[in-house]
């Protein structure tokens, strides 16, 4: 069976920035090995290369750009985040969105740096024209109005957690207010690989303790 993802967004949380990313990038890889998930981290374009160096598990960009090597002052390549050290990216997060042309734009140089691809969707119409049209390694799902509120998609609608599944012929991730064992178990149960979560895990005071919760089994 394979080992549940867990993504872990840093953001652009000064909890998760410098520093403090490369220690939080420790206690996901730590935690990880413990707990036997598949833990993956999304951190700033910044940090990508001082956490790849202190870390073995997969380090994710949160964005790329449809920008080739040269004169594209202030657009981050592929070329560039390969470089670094990254292992792959996010592409529109609800917080970054981009066109459906633009992201199969930016896919090609992604494959030519042989860098992982997250397609995140609004929803399930929105990951079905990813089927259609985007070449990714993962699709994820995360409905915006639920991202950093109380109430978690796996608790509030479970519905599109299945229904994405069976629109998605790739592995899926959900996201949106993923906070503890209880959404990871729902999501799982509904025939996710596995979840993408910012907040709960980056601005807990107990930052290992928080992540603990949410990968052990429970006893």
């Amino acid at each position: 069976m394979a080992k549940p993802i867990v993504i872990v967004n840093f953001k652009t949380y000064p909890q998760a920035t410098g520093e403090r990313a490369v220690a939080l990038a420790k206690i996901c890889q730590t935690l990880g090995r413990k707990h036997k998930v598949d833990i993956r981290i999304a951190v700033q374009t910044t940090d990508i290369s001082a956490v790849a160096k202190a870390v073995s598990i997969p380090v994710y960009a949160q964005h790329a750009d449809f920008a080739m090597p040269g004169k594209s002052t202030g657009w981050v390549t592929a070329h560039a985040l390969k470089k670094a050290g990254a292992k792959g990216t996010l592409l529109n997060h609800a917080e970054h969105r981009i066109s459906i042309q633009g992201i199969r734009g930016i896919i090609p140089h992604l494959r030519k740096s042989r860098l992982d691809v997250i397609a995140i969707a609004a929803d399930v119409r929105q990951l079905q024209e990813f089927e259609r049209h985007v070449d990714a390694d993962l699709f994820c799902i995360e409905p915006p109005e639920l991202i950093g509120g109380d109430v978690s998609v796996a608790m509030a609608r479970p519905g599109v957690i299945g229904d994405a599944v069976r629109a998605s012929s790739r592995p899926l991730l959900v996201g949106a207010g993923i906070k503890n064992r209880t959404d990871l178990t729902i999501a799982l149960s509904l025939g996710a690989a596995g979840v993408l979560l910012s907040s709960h895990i980056v601005l807990a005071h107990d930052q290992r303790g928080a992540l603990e919760r949410l990968i052990a089994p429970r006893r």
